[in-house]
């Protein structure tokens, strides 16, 4: 997806620090209670410490609304987020993403039109009725519209099984009914939460949208269970069972925390996986004196281990790789768009459509009836 952020402004790309730190304290107290600032775990420190919330993109989003004061929601994540967080917010508040190059690789592997043709391909072999689309909340809006107005649902990362549960149940029962689910963007995802609920790979095939009818027999698209998108994280597909090996070996009583987006092989031989809110937890639950290698996102790794002195705290893969997307947003583009607020110029809005919002809120609502 083609985003375009203008260059900024010498003054913030040539300041020091300090000056940054400066100007960005300033105008949060010029702005006062109308800005709320927003920052996901993946962030850089340099802008998490403005943050007024942290946490899982939905989580963001649902307390962005739960703040109607604040007329400028600054959204220190990706696009997709500040998307959802456009649905969710008040017609009054205006969503902000300091940098608009900051993207998701994998909410780009499925876009709409990709999704609209799987969906008429499909229609051609198998029953629609009976195949529910589902997408994480790491996808467009375009793509959660698509759900919502196809019968299906949103999901995260912690409440996939739910959802997943309530697709296969039985209408009479507050089911969609489903034989099938469509699962996009993350294969792996849906991949381990299938495992979790007792399916085997035989009840697996994977999409891909660059091949006719997704490089499926038809047989394969009728019978599949789970029909995985070919999508993935490129930072969480780094985690390698090998790096677990390597790991126990030089700590026999550490554990391992996954993220569910890694792959099933790599999950499979963690001790805990779950999404970033249930890392924070799970790190926080753990003995004193633990050693945790953790496989996510390198800024949340840092900051755990440098907010939790009594444990030793690494990363799964020694050599790091942080979100090269998340990454984008500095404290120089914090504090371009926070002083363009305060001279009256709202920069980098986030908006989504009216129709797109409709059916996208409808697909976000079925998912906490859900859950």
């Amino acid at each position: 997806m083609l985003r375009l952020q203008a260059p900024l402004p010498e003054r913030y790309t040539h300041a020091s620090t300090a000056e940054l730190e400066g100007w960005i304290g300033d105008a949060r107290t010029t702005l006062g209670d109308s800005v709320f600032i927003l920052g996901h775990h993946y962030q850089r420190d340099e802008v998490m410490r403005w943050a007024d919330a942290r946490g899982d993109s939905f989580r963001l989003s649902v307390l962005a609304q739960e703040h109607p004061e604040a007329t400028s929601i600054v959204f220190c994540g990706v696009h997709f987020m500040a998307e959802s967080a456009d649905i969710l917010t008040g017609d009054h508040q205006h969503v902000l993403l300091p940098d608009l190059n900051a993207g998701c690789s994998m909410a780009d592997m499925a876009d709409i039109d990709q999704v609209e043709e799987a969906w008429e391909e499909l229609g051609r072999a198998t029953d629609l009725d009976r195949l529910v689309p589902i997408t994480y909340m790491n996808s467009s809006a375009a793509l959660k519209a698509f759900v919502g107005e196809h019968g299906g649902a949103v999901c995260t990362s912690t409440n996939a099984r739910a959802v997943l549960d309530w697709a296969f149940r039985a209408e009479a029962d507050g089911g969609a009914g489903g034989r099938q689910v469509l699962f996009f963007p993350d294969q792996h995802l849906g991949r381990n939460t299938g495992y979790a609920m007792g399916f085997t790979e035989a009840d697996m095939r994977v999409w891909n949208p660059r091949l006719d009818l997704g490089g499926l027999t038809d047989v394969e698209a009728k019978d599949t269970t789970f029909l995985l998108w070919k999508g993935h994280c490129s930072v969480h597909q780094r985690f390698l069972p090998s790096h677990v090996e390597a790991f126990r070996a030089e700590h026999p009583d550490g554990i391992v925390i996954a993220h569910p987006e890694c792959s099933h092989e790599l999950c499979a031989v963690a001790d805990q996986v779950g999404s970033t809110d249930f890392i924070v937890r799970a790190v926080d639950a753990a003995p004193a004196g633990s050693t945790i290698a953790i496989a996510t996102e390198i800024h949340l790794v840092q900051r755990l281990a440098a907010e939790t002195p009594d444990k030793t705290i690494v990363s799964l893969d020694p050599l790091i790789c942080p979100c090269s997307t998340m990454f984008r947003i500095d404290a120089a583009h914090l504090a371009w768009v926070l002083e363009e607020l305060v001279a009256g110029r709202t920069v980098n809005r986030i908006t989504v459509d009216p129709d797109t919002t409709v059916w996208a809120k409808v697909a976000l609502d079925r998912m906490l009836a859900i859950t």
